[in-house]
């Protein structure tokens, strides 16, 4: 059995909003504040103190159990796809449980049969070689401009991705992973409370707003900047603007065709001043829903008490799952349940709750006891 997790951690910042310091743990109300603690650190050290656990319990594993933690995850992990393709027979295994699943709005455990793809890129436009005062802002070419322009191409009026050939590379998926996705009891309502908005984007609400996230691409704006952005006015037409976009990408969608999509399609509409630049990119990977190693992990939960076990085909997250899955050929799920929907994961007051995180030991102790049989 191959663990694989990490123990690298998304920039804390806006610091500001944190209730206390982020990399000082701090208990409250029940809960365990960190910056990466529900992704992916506790997860990582429950399944080392399961190990614990069981080998006090029943003395040593039956079987091979192999830790792979890295440290370069949330960028991509550059380094990881050598280190696999070198250390193949190293890694052999029967099944992979990937970093840790969640808890529902209603308590109940996740399990994630796959991963999508990304392609994370930034936009660059540029215009003068220095701020000009704004007086020239009718004659200036506007880098702001020209990047808002351009992004409008990509996703028009209405929400909807329009990047030329992106839905062409898409593969319909399997009857089993739409009736799969059926089952899940989707509750838009409670996720709307938890992000407090009124909406969901473009209205999309139940079954419909699921399958968007489980089988459609994304196509995001994670950050933009421009000009002058303090307090006050200054008066300029900015030099420079860029824009950092992660394209989240389903079966059939590699990252290097949707780059040179996102070159092509920006050319074709007169936009080939903006220069797109490749930060990184995984592959989508997926397991079968039918897998032995899903039914493992759904009974382990049968055995704590929760009769309500929630299977997903994928989930709308990344990662260098393809690696094990399509390279290595090993069945790869997320389960344990240290996080909840709630848990702010890449954001200020990142938690997770005490009871969840030795609940998550105990399960993997008791995963291990089923895997071993």
């Amino acid at each position: 059995l191959l663990s694989y997790g990490h123990y690298d951690v998304q920039p804390p910042e806006p610091l500001d909003l944190w209730e206390s310091d982020p990399f000082g743990p701090t208990v409250r109300d029940g809960g365990l504040y960190a910056r990466g603690v529900a992704d992916d650190k506790a997860d990582v050290l429950a399944r080392i103190q399961a190990l614990r656990l069981y080998i006090e319990e029943h003395g040593r594993l039956p079987f091979k159990l192999k830790f792979l933690i890295e440290g370069e995850e949330e960028v991509g992990s550059p380094n990881l796809a050598p280190f696999v393709r070198s250390n193949a027979d190293l890694l052999s295994a029967d099944a992979c449980l990937w970093e840790g699943s969640m808890k529902d709005e209603a308590g109940r455990p996740m399990i994630f049969c796959g991963t999508k793809g990304m392609a994370y890129v930034e936009l660059r436009a540029r215009g003068a070689s220095y701020d000009l005062h704004s007086m020239y802002g009718g004659i200036a070419p506007n880098p702001a401009w020209r990047l808002v322009q351009a992004l409008r191409t990509i996703k028009d009026e209405n929400g909807e991705i329009t990047l030329d050939g992106l839905d062409d590379l898409a593969e319909e998926p399997s009857e089993k992973d739409l009736e799969a996705i059926d089952r899940i009891p989707f509750d838009d309502a409670a996720l709307r409370g938890s992000w407090g908005v009124e909406a969901l984007d473009r209205g999309l609400a139940g079954q419909e707003a699921l399958r968007e996230m489980l089988l459609r691409p994304t196509a995001n704006i994670a950050g933009i900047q421009s000009g002058y952005t303090g307090p006050g006015a200054k008066t300029i037409v900015p030099s420079e603007a860029f824009v950092k976009m992660d394209f989240r990408l389903v079966a059939g969608q590699s990252p290097g065709p949707v780059l040179e999509l996102i070159r092509s399609h920006l050319k074709k509409r007169g936009f080939d001043y903006v220069e797109v630049v490749d930060l990184h990119g995984v592959e989508p990977a997926k397991t079968l829903i039918d897998s032995p190693i899903v039914g493992t992990a759904v009974e382990t939960w049968r055995d704590l008490g929760h009769d309500e076990v929630i299977v997903y085909p994928t989930i709308g997250g990344s990662g260098p799952t393809s690696l094990m899955v399509a390279e290595l050929g090993i069945p790869t799920i997320m389960t344990g349940s240290v996080a909840n929907v709630e848990s702010r994961l890449h954001s200020p007051n990142e938690w997770v709750r005490l009871d969840d995180y030795f609940e998550t030991i105990g399960y993997f102790a008791r995963f291990f006891e089923r895997f071993a049989s």
